[in-house]
């Protein structure tokens, strides 16, 4: 059990899509947690699935699809550098100079704790964020995935760290 929290529900799964509102365009949607923050409930995750769909498969051309997963909004892609990130994933076809459709290339990070690592991410405001973007494709893409974890009560200084350093990461 993580330091500071108590109570752990049993396991949640949180399942989400995002659609871009038009090709190549960044677009994210909310998703709410219903934590309950007058008792100082936070969300524990353990493990996240992102499933970006292909992008197009054009000759000479390079195209992309990326998604991510944040704890705060976001109006741009991030990657793991960035501290709000938790998850991040990407199909590219490398197609420049090529006369048929390339080839593709598949990258998923994030995904579950390190060796030695009780958790992932601790989501301590009431909703995450997730975003898709494609570079160069004919039709919008889109980001399916699940979002593994538990609740959990934590103490009144641990949920305060936990949110004014959620908040300060935006």
């Amino acid at each position: 059990m993580v330091k500071g929290l108590k109570s752990p529900s049993s396991p949640v799964t949180v399942s989400f899509s995002v659609v871009e509102t038009a090709p190549n365009t960044y677009s994210q949607d909310r998703i709410n947690l219903a934590l309950n923050v007058l008792d100082q409930e936070v969300f524990v995750v353990t493990g996240v699935n992102l499933d970006v769909l292909p992008p197009s498969a054009l000759a000479g051309v390079d195209t992309r699809c990326r998604g991510q997963l944040s704890t705060t909004s976001r109006t741009t892609m991030g990657n793991l550098a960035s501290t709000n990130i938790i998850a991040v994933a990407r199909d590219d076809i490398m197609a420049a100079g090529f006369i048929d459709a390339g080839v593709p290339f598949s990258a998923s990070f994030g995904e579950s704790p390190a060796i030695g690592m009780d958790y992932l991410a601790i989501i301590a405001t009431n909703d995450f964020f997730v975003a898709v973007q494609g570079t160069n494709n004919v039709g919008a893409t889109a980001m399916t995935g699940k979002l593994y974890g538990y609740r959990a009560i934590a103490d009144a200084s641990t949920f305060a760290a936990l949110t004014q350093s959620e908040l300060l990461s935006a």
